[in-house]
Order: C-alpha cells, then structure tokens, then sequence
C-alpha cells in the first residue's frame, strides 16, 4: 500500500498548484474538478499506511511538490504577500500617473474590499487587528475608484476610522501621499528636506546612518517634498469625511513631552527650524541637492527591480521622476513602471489581483535546496545544480552602499530579489553560502571562490557590538528614532540576534568553532540578548519562536556546548508552549505584548522552526519533538504541502508583516528530514 501511494504522489508534478509566472505578473491558476478528484483518491488512502512508513511518506509527498515548485529548473520563488495596504497604494499611484486600467482597478478593489475587516478597517496581518494607516489607504484608493459613499463597506470603514481617530493618527507616509493628493496639509508633515543628500558621512547623521531601507524611501520623497505637487483628483475621492474635527479646525502642532529638556523635545524644535526654512529654501543650495538625489536615484535604478527593489521606494522613485518632469515613454519610467507591474499576482480563483512587495528568489532557493537535500535528494541532482549555478550568478560584483563601513578588497553577497545590485544583505548571503557548500557543481572553483569572497565579504559586516545587522555594519544611532518623520519604526538597521546566529551557522558549517574570535563576539552578543524567559527576539520572523530556532541553530553548528543552562533554558521555553494539538503558533501581536511570545494558533512554519531548534538539544528525543512531528504529517495536505494562512514573516515590527508562501512547502520538510535523520533513523 505504501509502495502505490509514493507511486501516486510523484504524479502530483503535473497537477500541483504551481504559481504562473505571466508577462505581467503572476497567476493563481483554478483547481479543476480532475485535481479535486485525484486529491479525494490520494485521501482515500490516509490512515491505511503503517505508522513506521508515515514519516516517509509524508517526506516523499513533500520533496515531490517542492520539485514541481522549481521556476525555469533554475530558481524557487513563492508568493510573498503583504498587507492590501500595497494594492491600494498601487491604486493610487496608478492614477497619480494618469494610467489606470480599468480591468486591474476592479481586479485590485475587489480584493480591498475582500480583505476588508468585520469591523470595516483594514489590518496588517491575517486576522489582525484594524489599522488607521492602512485603512486610511484602502478607503482613498476606493474612492479613487469611484466606489461610492454610500456602499455598506464604504459606511463600515468610514466609521471604523473616525473611531480610530481618523486621519490626523495615520503615520507620516500616510500623511504624506494624501498631501501628493490634496487631502491632507504639507504643513502637517515633519521636515524632510531633500538638502540631506548633502550632509558628509562623517556627520553624525547623513543617509548613510539610515537603514538601505529608509534612505532608497528617503529620498526620492526628498524630491516629491520639495516639488510639492499636487495631484488634482476632483470631488469624488475627497477625504473630508476622514477628519473627526472639521479640517480647517485641525492643529498640526507636533506634541511636546511636558518635561522640556528630552530628546523628543530637541528633534521637535529641530523640526521646526527646519520647517522654516523649506518655505523659504536657499535656491542655488535646493537646485544641486535635487539634482544629487535625481543622481543618487538614477544610479541605484541601475541593475535592479527599482530602486531598493522594494515596495515603498518603487513607487516613490516613479512619482519623484514624475515630480521632476519625466515623461511617459523615458525609457527609465517605462522599466519602473513595468518593475511595479511584475509584482502583481492574479488570483483566477477569485478575479482579484494584490501586490508583492518585492520578491525573495535568492531566499526562497537556498532553503528549498537544504531541504530537499536533508530529504535524501543527492547533491549533485540536476534540479539542484541548475539552482546553484543560478546562485553563483546573482553574486553581487560590484560596490554598493554597505562599502561605505565595510572596505573588503572585492565586492560580494547575495541579495533577496532577482537584482538589487547595491543592496545584498548578510542573511541571503549566509544561507547561499551554506547551499552551496553542501552542492556537487560541474565547476568546484568557482563554487569555492564565491564562497571565499562572500565569507570574507560577510566577516567584514560584523558589527562592533558582535553581532550583524541586515544590510549595513553598526547602523544603530537609536537617538535618530526620535526624528520626527521616523515614525514607522524601522529607521536604522542594527544587530540582531537572527542574523548573528545564521552567521555562525555558516561558519560552523564552513568548519569554524568557538575558538574563532568572530564566533566569540557573537555569541556574547547572543547571551546578552536573551530573554529572561530563555528565548530570543526574532526581528526577520514571527517572532520569539523564530528567533529562538535561529539562536539555537547557530549555537549547534558553532560547537557550542549545547547542555549549558542557557541553552536548556531556551529548550525549556519552547516545550512549555507547545500547543495541544502538537504544534506551535505565535501572534504578530507579540511584538506589541510580549506576554504573548508564542502564543498563537498552530502554524506549520512556526512548528517547524520549534521542532528544528529542539532538534539541536538535548530534547531532541523528547515528546515534544515528536508531537511536533506527528502536527506535521497529520496536517499535510494530498498535493505535499500544508495551508497556512498566517503571516509568519516580518518586514518592520509593528508596522508590516508578510506571508511566505513557501515556508510552508521548505521549512516542514527541513523538519521532517532532520528529524528522520537525527533521531528516526536511530530507532
């Protein structure tokens, strides 16, 4: 019976759900009755195999479907979904530049209005909480297209904000792109003058002290801010019924601590100067920061998906060329334009089309190729030699804004999207450099010299403190938070103790142990960053239960003692919230109340990530371990994956999260591989 269900499954390439990539875009394609019919077939079957072969099967299922998941038999890319705050965000910037397809804007409202919550606000993660900003957003980008007041979701949401406090809570980007529209004043908006592209690095604050991140959003709203255009958008789409006091009775004032002498106080009357001074701006000054940051820009657009390649700074670096006088048809807007539109993914199952905020190909690949290795696949399989020698091609080749505190001799890294030449970041690079060494490759020179130059590269972004960041090396002036416009909590890019530990999970597998220094530094970083309760903060993933597989991944790989009350301390943490169904789940809300640090609905990432970390200690043996295994295989769908709604990703704490659709296909399998290799096969 086992032998005719394996049989069955590796026939599942040819009907799994595979996500289409289009010309534009990408498409959910609509389960046919034949598919629904061979999975009830498949599940007729279910509970007939012996328990001994569960584990197996379960396997086999998982490891077809991940192959059938390889894009062009080069590269992995799942999904990554946002909050809808981006589809209307899209919306907006779609009429900004006066290019509105009619199609897409119905496609893109039906599925605001699909995700809209039973409050009638808009949240920013699955099952969430209403979100001012974001609602705010969705019922802009409504009205823009022409969906009336009156509608019942119209009503719902209008009501929803005002109790939220309507649009004077929304945060500064909000503020800022209902200003590009008319519907909020430029006077309510913190000083951002475009003059900062001038101020040297050895200033205390320069763009170079903001995270990659905020300075590619920066400064191209530098330029919109100083062009200050309006957008004119009629009677329809006015935004008046959003102020709970009339608007012309609104105070923009920035509220002060009543204690005078703080920080917050400083960077407020700081602002206030500059306020100032952007109305009545030294010209000759304005015109060469303008034509600095139009530079800046430009060049950063070069060999990317847009600038930064992601969401935020994309649509941002179109209005600003707009701002400037960019035509329809400049080759430059063109490409952005097109950028954009590759992100849209097309659900045919529903007719709605939603917005990613970037793509993760270099991320999704390398942890699909572990996967499927630590599966049995060997190392020199086609499938996975064709993705490696994909990954030695996105090795970064040339200098980028990291270079500014890292002065290695030879660019390298990885970056997360399919181009972001300026910006590869230290946690795409580890977990490629772990794949590769693990690869059979025609070519073992290049292979092995990428890897030098990508660990010498990644060695020189430690961070003084011991520990790495994302994108750059001691990006953490946390003083600069208290900057007015900085409000979306993500300014700055310190260490963090997942990346720390994905560093020494590189080195351990590359051969290094405790006695190196770097390891050393890390983690006493590490030790110093633990929770009293035993875990650690996962600034990348949803949240302590990420961060604490990550610690205790990279602690095993380095040879760290791994019966040392620290790291029992941490084991002990994961087993005592296990839920009862075997799994483990954490809320988003964690990041706000830490009382509810893995806390949560079972979800098959956040269970496998607890299971991986058990599975470096001495419990690996133990039930929770096994339970953990048993909520894996019983929640396994026919086609080899598991449903997950949940957003387990995290982009910025407190402000946006994401759902990788493909960490339910890699990371359960990585679980369930490990486990039969650590501890089933022993049995």
């Amino acid at each position: 019976m086992a032998k005719l269900l394996i049989d069955l499954i590796e026939t599942v390439d040819s009907i799994s759900h595979k996500i289409i990539k289009g010309k534009n875009g990408y498409y959910l394609p609509k389960i046919t009755s034949d598919q629904l019919s061979f999975e009830r077939h498949l599940q007729g079957f279910s509970g007939e195999v012996a328990p001994d072969c569960r584990l197996n099967i379960s396997i086999k299922k998982s490891q077809s479907h991940l192959l059938s998941e390889q894009e062009v038999g080069k590269y992995w890319a799942g999904v990554l979904e946002g909050d809808v705050a981006l589809t209307a965000e899209y919306l907006m910037l779609m009429h900004f530049l006066k290019r509105v397809d009619a199609r897409k804007q119905e496609k893109a409202s039906r599925y605001i209005i699909k995700k809209q919550e039973k409050d009638g606000g808009w949240s920013i993660y699955h099952e969430g909480f209403s979100d001012i900003s974001i609602s705010v957003k969705c019922y802009f980008s409504l009205k823009l297209a022409e969906h009336s007041d009156d509608k019942p979701y119209m009503q719902k949401a209008r009501e929803c904000i005002l109790k939220l406090g309507g649009i004077m809570k929304c945060n500064t980007f909000t503020k800022i792109y209902l200003a590009i529209f008319g519907q909020f004043d430029w006077k309510g908006i913190p000083a951002l003058p475009v003059e900062i592209i001038l101020l040297p690095k050895f200033f205390y604050f320069n763009i170079y002290e903001m995270s990659y991140w905020s300075r590619c959003i920066v400064v191209p709203l530098g330029i919109i801010m100083a062009k200050r255009s309006k957008f004119q958008i009629g009677n329809k789409a006015v935004l008046d019924d959003l102020y709970v006091i009339p608007r012309e009775k609104v105070s923009y004032r920035l509220k002060r601590d009543q204690n005078r002498l703080t920080i917050k106080n400083f960077f407020i009357n700081f602002d206030t100067i500059l306020r100032r001074y952007e109305k009545q701006p030294i010209y000759s000054l304005r015109k060469i920061a303008i034509e600095k940051a139009e530079k800046w820009m430009l060049e950063r657009l070069e060999k990317s998906g847009g600038l930064g390649a992601i969401w935020p700074s994309m649509i941002n670096s179109l209005m600003a060329m707009k701002c400037l006088g960019y035509k329809d048809g400049n080759p430059v807007v063109e490409k952005a334009i097109e950028d954009i539109e590759n992100l849209a993914v097309y659900d045919d199952n529903d007719d709605t089309m939603f917005l990613q905020p970037c793509v993760s190909p270099v991320w999704d690949t390398p942890w699909a190729i572990m996967a499927l290795l630590k599966s049995g696949l060997p190392n020199n399989h086609p499938a996975l030699v064709k993705a490696g020698e994909w990954m030695l091609e996105k090795e970064v080749k040339s200098f980028g804004d990291w270079s500014m505190k890292n002065p290695v001799r030879e660019p390298s890294g990885w970056y997360f999207q399919h181009a972001n030449e300026f910006y590869p970041d230290n946690d795409d690079a580890a977990v490629v450099m772990m794949s590769l060494q693990l690869l059979d490759l025609p070519d073992k020179d290049r292979k092995s010299q990428a890897i030098l130059r990508g660990f010498k590269w990644l060695m020189g972004m430690q961070c003084n403190d011991g520990g790495w960041g994302s994108f750059d090396k001691n990006n953490n002036k946390k003083i600069l938070n208290n900057i007015p416009f900085a409000d979306w909590n993500a300014l700055l890019d310190p260490s963090t103790s997942d990346l720390t530990a994905r560093v020494l999970d590189l080195m351990g597998k590359l051969g290094y142990d405790l006695n190196s220094h770097p390891a050393k530094k890390a983690i006493k970083f590490l030790k110093k960053e633990q929770e009293k309760n035993g875990s650690w903060f996962g600034r990348w993933g949803t949240n302590y239960v990420y961060g604490t597989w990550s610690v205790l991944t990279g602690l095993y790989s380095i040879k760290e003692e791994m019966t040392t009350d620290y790291v029992r301390k941490a084991a002990s943490w994961l087993i005592d919230f296990q839920n009862d169904d075997g799994g483990w789940g954490e809320t988003c809300k964690s990041y706000w109340d830490t009382s509810l640090s893995a806390i949560g609905r079972s979800t098959v990432s956040q269970t496998s990530w607890a299971v991986l970390g058990l599975l470096c200690t001495e419990e690996r043996d133990s039930d929770a371990v096994k339970n953990g295994i048993e909520y894996l295989i019983k929640t396994q769908k026919e086609d080899g994956t598991w449903d997950e709604e949940e957003f387990t990703g995290t982009g910025f704490p407190k402000i946006f999260y994401l759902r990788y659709h493909m960490y339910r296909s890699y990371f359960p399998l990585l679980a369930l591989s490990k486990y039969r290799n650590m501890v089933g096969s022993s049995k």
